[in-house]
């Protein structure tokens, strides 16, 4: 059992990013529209 295919980093690199980069920019335009509701 020791001849498992390991997932290559970029290819793990790579999916990250498509999980992380939308999620952040949610949270960022969540953020951005809260500080325009609490400011006025």
């Amino acid at each position: 059992m020791e001849n498992q295919s390991k997932t290559s980093p970029v290819a793990l690199g790579i999916f990250w990013l498509y999980v992380l980069v939308p999620l952040a920019w949610g949270v960022f335009n969540t953020l951005r529209s809260a500080s325009k509701l609490f400011t006025g």
